[in-house]
């Protein structure tokens, strides 16, 4: 088995029983890096650092205890990808723009988020593309180039966590951070056929971290299979995280009057992911949330009017369709965002009662499998923030469960990140056992 190409798991165990070293998975993952056509998965790369990096994390003691039995954390040598809004030390961080790559210079200290990384012994490959200040959902940057998949270079990864993807993808990184704000993580692992995870607004620590819109930014990994999820909680987790054992009833699916504009091919993996649910043993119930039809509406100018507030004075030195969002955020008044704020609470309320009633709800990650490299995506903003804004207004952790077109976002209450991932396990582990049958 290649290491980079297999489960999370399986090379945690593999590094745990010596069968391959820290340094040796990175090689690895480092001879994969950059495989698709524009050859910007990456943005910013040093072999030399990550090697290093790899040594360091062979030099931790080994223990007792612990899930793989030596005492190390669960991303102990694992090759991990960094979306490059977030600070290394020594290193730019671009935010996908050259102006902040020359602006700010090479980062003085790691942000929170890069610290808890390394302490838990986890190999940084290096940092990845992104939309434009992460303010996007196709994966375009005129700066840095489109970042399209590896192996296909007429289909766009998504994004803003387009290198993300597609690290995990080509198999540079086992695993990849990312943000999601409007759907920037959910969106990539349905167009590229890969599992997400978007945790509760809230968790983990901004510092040395790039904000779009803080009333949304949320932490969130890209990886490859399902049953690794809940390997991944802990880093963006607090000592009040709940453990244990997802006990879900009830799922809630959107109706197919929402659903009008998704491809078939979307459609069938849904329905199919609606019976696996209920092959777990939970009841699922049609739900017809018309009132969701106005999210996008509140979400768009609350978060171009913090994303404005952020990049004042900066306008003039972003593409055009960027410059615009930003140049409507700062026009609007007071009033106007006290009001939209005033809906947000009013709608994230209606979603805490869904959830209460329903437990989880699910619907498509996004209505299209597929966005056409070099094509017209000027609509595609709109198209998929209807699908993705209701989870973002109400700040919900949320898992991307890939599907053979598409994929399936499946969300809890918040704060339930961890029973969330554990369900998500039980599905990635329900096929496992269905492709063995």
């Amino acid at each position: 088995m290649n290491p980079v190409r297999g489960t999370l798991r399986d090379l945690r165990r593999e590094l745990a029983d010596g069968v391959i070293f820290p340094s040796q998975a990175a090689e690895q993952a480092l001879a994969r890096a950059n495989r698709n056509a524009g050859r910007n998965t990456y943005l910013w790369q040093d072999r030399a650092w990550t090697r290093s990096e790899a040594e360091r994390a062979e030099a931790m003691p080994r223990s007792a205890g612990g899930e793989f039995g030596d005492g190390r954390s669960a991303l102990w040598g694992v090759p991990i990808s960094v979306k490059d809004c977030f600070d290394l030390a020594g290193t730019p961080t671009t935010c996908g723009v050259h102006f902040y790559r020359d602006l700010n210079g090479a980062a003085a200290n790691d942000s929170w988020l890069v610290e808890q990384l390394r302490a838990a012994g986890a190999v940084i490959t290096g940092k990845t593309h992104l939309h434009p200040l992460a303010y996007g959902i196709t994966g375009e940057n005129p700066e840095f180039g489109d970042c399209v998949q590896p192996g296909r270079p007429d289909a766009l990864t998504g994004g803003s966590s387009s290198g993300a993807a597609a690290s995990v993808m080509e198999g540079s990184a086992v695993a990849a951070i990312g943000t999601d704000t409007g759907g920037s993580v959910r969106a990539p692992a349905a167009l590229c056929g890969l599992a997400g995870y978007r945790s509760t607004l809230g968790r983990g620590d901004w510092r040395g971290g790039a904000h779009l819109a803080e009333s949304f930014d949320t932490l969130g990994w890209l990886f490859r299979d399902l049953r690794d999820a809940p390997l991944l909680a802990a880093p963006f987790a607090d000592a009040t995280a709940r453990k244990g054992v997802a006990a879900y009833k009830h799922f809630g699916y959107v109706g197919d009057g929402m659903l009008g504009d998704c491809e078939p091919e979307v459609m069938e993996g849904f329905y199919g992911v609606i019976r696996e649910l209920e092959a777990l043993g939970l009841e699922g119930h049609s739900i017809d949330p018309t009132w969701w039809a106005g999210a996008v509406e509140i979400f768009a100018p609350i978060q171009a009017s913090e994303a404005a507030r952020i990049h004042t004075g900066h306008f003039e030195h972003f593409e055009a369709t960027i410059r615009e969002r930003l140049t409507w955020g700062a026009s609007l008044r007071p009033e106007e965002v006290a009001e939209l704020r005033r809906r947000h609470a009013e709608f994230r309320a209606r979603m805490d009662d869904l959830f209460a009633k329903y437990e989880l709800l699910m619907l498509p990650c996004t209505p299209v499998s597929r966005l056409e490299a070099g094509a017209d995506q000027s609509q595609t903003r709109a198209r998929l923030l209807r699908y993705t804004a209701p989870f973002s207004l109400a700040g919900v952790p949320a898992v991307a469960i890939p599907c053979k077109h598409g994929g399936v976002q499946l969300a809890v209450a918040r704060n339930q990140d961890e029973a969330l991932l554990t369900l998500a396990a039980k599905v990635g582990e329900q096929r496992e056992a269905g492709k063995d049958s």
